[in-house]
């Protein structure tokens, strides 16, 4: 990495309370030149510049730590992981956290495993398959303090593909872009079914950018009704 991207990683990072020491930095070295080296054959990211990276997925996956619910050995799902964003950021500087990185993808879950045994990361676990699936696992099911997930479904089809995966009194924190009010709106039928309540919404300015984001901070209630989640043509038919 460039020093002028090493300097944003780890001063953004300090922004976000993240204290990185340069072998963190050579972590995040090696897992952007695997993204650039596997992009070349899949579709990972649209965004290969390295400052971008750093800004617009490294230092935005560590935003989550300023939810709070981080402390760095909670049990944490990652749904639809995509190329690793956010628990991959979030293993290299917290790596006691036990990750378990869900995709539909087994392209994608191909390119992880490549990030995990060249990173060297233990205790985290890869899992091709869907949430609607593996939702109704029991060895997945409400066995976990954390779900993340940084697609970009609308919130309250998140809802019902993320919050099955949490313990009750877990959270979901869902990272959103700008506008979030009509989502949040439409949540409330889905809050009501899948026993989440909105405990928080953060806005979050990434450093070195005019990014504006938000953390959806959703605390699981009580157990979700069984019949959740539905099929993935029921979720997108009829959305809760």
């Amino acid at each position: 990495m460039k020093n002028k991207s090493v300097d944003m990683l780890i001063d953004g990072a300090k922004k976000l309370g993240i204290f990185m020491e340069m072998f963190h930095v050579e972590h995040f070295h090696k897992y952007y030149s695997l993204l650039l080296e596997w992009n070349k054959k899949m579709n990972l990211t649209a965004i290969t510049e390295e400052s971008e990276v750093v800004i617009k997925h490294f230092l935005d996956s560590l935003s989550v730590v300023k939810s709070g619910k981080i402390q760095g050995e909670e049990k944490i799902i990652d749904v639809g992981t995509g190329a690793g964003f956010p628990s991959i950021p979030l293993k290299i500087v917290f790596p006691k956290l036990k990750a378990t990185l869900l995709d539909s993808s087994k392209k994608r879950i191909t390119f992880l495993e490549e990030v995990i045994n060249k990173l060297d990361i233990n205790e985290i676990e890869l899992i091709h398959g869907r949430a609607e699936d593996i939702g109704k696992d029991i060895k997945y099911r409400e066995q976990f303090d954390l779900s993340v997930a940084r697609a970009v479904a609308p919130l309250n089809i998140l809802l019902e593909y993320t919050l099955p995966f949490v313990k009750v009194e877990g959270y979901f924190i869902a990272l959103k872009g700008r506008e979030i009010e009509e989502e949040i709106e439409n949540t409330q039928k889905a809050l009501r079914e899948l026993k989440g309540k909105i405990e928080e919404v953060m806005e979050i300015r990434l450093p070195y950018s005019d990014v504006v984001h938000h953390l959806i901070i959703i605390k699981k209630v009580d157990k979700c009704p069984t019949r959740y989640p539905r099929r993935a043509n029921a979720i997108q038919r009829s959305p809760l």
